[in-house]
């Protein structure tokens, strides 16, 4: 489109959405702490997941939570993936992609949503809104600082497959320079431009981006977790 610039620059996104917002299983924290914000690809290689039981993680569909374990590290959940079907990816899937294809692209990454309201939106979702969640809440200019290169954006939910998904395909996640801001802006009418900002594969020292961690939901009170330090 005419007068629309390719690309957003990380002073733009950050001025935009200044925070980033992560939802991860209660009492992650200390896990999170130690090796880093994981995605399902970087836990299943630290937790040495090997064959039949780790196809059936990384490249199938996850109706419930799964919980891994190993000697030294211990347990860990790895979320469901409740609002998709292997059906529903069938329709919008583009490129050749299979669901498994899908799959696949998903757990490699780290994902978060640029928006508070999106964040409240999946927590009051039917399939978690009685139960705790850790939340935490992330600086976009230092995460973009350490990790630009390896971050690519999305204009969708990529996890969802639910009330008229959008196509996805090989050219949902993209880099920083050549991802359609202006045009999705604009669209949009200033209205989610960028859904999910991601990471390749882990944030190990997520910890130096992080601003609070919170416990949420379940119709309770929030609980302060982990604040940074005002030096920081």
């Amino acid at each position: 489109m005419e007068g629309l610039v390719v690309g957003v620059s990380p002073e733009v996104l950050t001025k935009r959405f200044p925070r980033l917002y992560h939802m991860a299983e209660v009492g992650s924290w200390p896990g999170i702490q130690r090796h880093g914000l994981l995605s399902t690809s970087a836990l299943l290689d630290l937790f040495e997941a090997k064959g039949a039981r780790r196809e059936a993680l990384e490249a199938r569909h996850r109706p419930e939570c799964e919980t891994i374990t190993h000697p030294f590290h211990g347990s860990a959940v790895i979320r469901d993936q409740k609002a998709m079907s292997d059906s529903a990816l069938d329709k919008v899937l583009r490129d050749g992609l299979t669901p498994a294809q899908w799959y696949r692209t998903l757990n490699e990454r780290v994902f978060f949503w640029l928006s508070s309201e999106r964040l409240e939106g999946l927590l009051k979702a039917r399939a978690y809104r009685t139960r705790r969640q850790t939340v935490l809440v992330v600086d976009t200019a230092g995460l973009l600082a350490r990790y630009e290169k390896q971050v690519a954006l999305s204009p969708l939910n990529s996890g969802s497959t639910l009330f008229k998904p959008l196509p996805r395909g090989k050219d949902t996640f993209l880099p920083l320079s050549s991802y359609p801001f202006d045009e999705w802006d604009r669209e949009r009418k200033g209205r989610d431009p960028v859904v999910e900002l991601t990471v390749h594969y882990a944030v190990p020292d997520i910890r130096d981006h992080v601003i609070l961690v919170e416990e949420v939901g379940g119709e309770q009170p929030p609980t302060l977790i982990w604040e940074t330090s005002p030096s920081r």
